[in-house]
């Protein structure tokens, strides 16, 4: 899993930020958690550079973007790489084609897979799931097709998700006799409520994503033909932002939900204290000042 020490990785990747303070992001290699002899294979995952955003691309449009065991290893070691550039300032995630964002599993490869290998397997979506949710930059899920058990557990692990109106999402995982297990059980019921998540599990049904926007599962429901374009403008709201303050808040609604509302308010008070130093914070009161446009640089 990765996750960023204490100060949330608010500045820099460098030893020692100029604001005086340690910001370095440690971190072992995701490559011992895989078998030797599964492969890492560029071609199953991309990664595209956009300005301050970045585009990663599942890249198995026959299969329907489904989550094999070199899949996974690409995808998870794409992340490493991208947690430790904070120059990147919003990560968007999506799958290749108009059919499908994810379909989850490769149950193809499941069906054949030694018994004694399924947990390692298991083990390894799940801290997929967890390497996106603690990624420092935002990271916006979008949907452009079929989403079904992992690759619903994939946007849920996002910060935001934006679909298509074709777009179909479900924990289908019940019809198949078991259960959610790359947190969908525990991302789902906190981000749509217990109740609206257990008709969601139990029953395995799936949900248009015109459904989803109105249960708040999906942020943004994209015109038709417009997904790319719609994904984009979000993610340049969140970009133009001081990036160091994005990563802060962040940090705070995170961690801050997960506890006591006293200890939340504990944790935010600490980010802020984080912002305070930064040039950034400077940078956008002379522009208010000078009625222009704040030039931040992530320090």
């Amino acid at each position: 899993m990765i996750w960023p020490p204490e100060d949330f990785a608010l500045t820099g990747v460098e030893s020692t930020s100029p604001d005086g303070y340690d910001d370095t992001m440690t971190m072992s290699s995701v490559a011992q958690d895989f078998p030797a002899d599964v492969p890492d294979q560029p071609e199953l995952v991309s990664m595209r550079r956009d300005g301050d955003l970045v585009w990663v691309t599942l890249e198995r449009p026959e299969v329907m973007n489904c989550l094999s065991f070199p899949t996974l290893r690409r995808f998870r070691t794409m992340l490493e790489e991208l947690a430790s550039d904070l120059s990147v300032r919003c990560v968007l995630i999506t799958g290749r084609g108009e059919k499908a964002f994810c379909a989850g599993a490769d149950l193809k490869e499941r069906r054949t897979m030694p018994t004694e290998r399924v947990p390692e397997f298991v083990r390894n979506i799940r801290a997929l799931m967890d390497d996106v949710e603690a990624l420092p930059q935002p990271t916006i899920a979008v949907v452009g097709g079929f989403a079904f058990g992992g690759g619903t557990e994939l946007l849920l692990a996002c910060d935001l998700r934006v679909a298509a109106p074709h777009a179909q999402i479900g924990l289908t995982e019940t019809s198949l006799a078991i259960i959610p297990g790359a947190g969908g059980t525990q991302r789902l019921p906190r981000l749509v409520g217990k109740s609206r998540a257990k008709d969601l599990i139990l029953t395995g049904r799936r949900i248009t994503a015109a459904e989803a926007e109105a249960m708040g599962l999906v942020n943004r429901l994209a015109p038709e033909g417009q997904l790319e374009a719609t994904a984009l403008e979000l993610a340049e709201a969140i970009a133009a932002n001081g990036p160091v303050a994005v990563r802060a808040a962040k940090a705070a609604i995170d961690k801050g939900c997960e506890c006591p509302l006293e200890e939340g308010l504990s944790f935010e008070a600490d980010c802020y204290e984080k912002v305070l130093p930064t040039e950034d914070r400077l940078e956008a009161l002379a522009a208010f000042a000078e009625k222009r446009k704040p030039r931040f640089q992530g320090r």
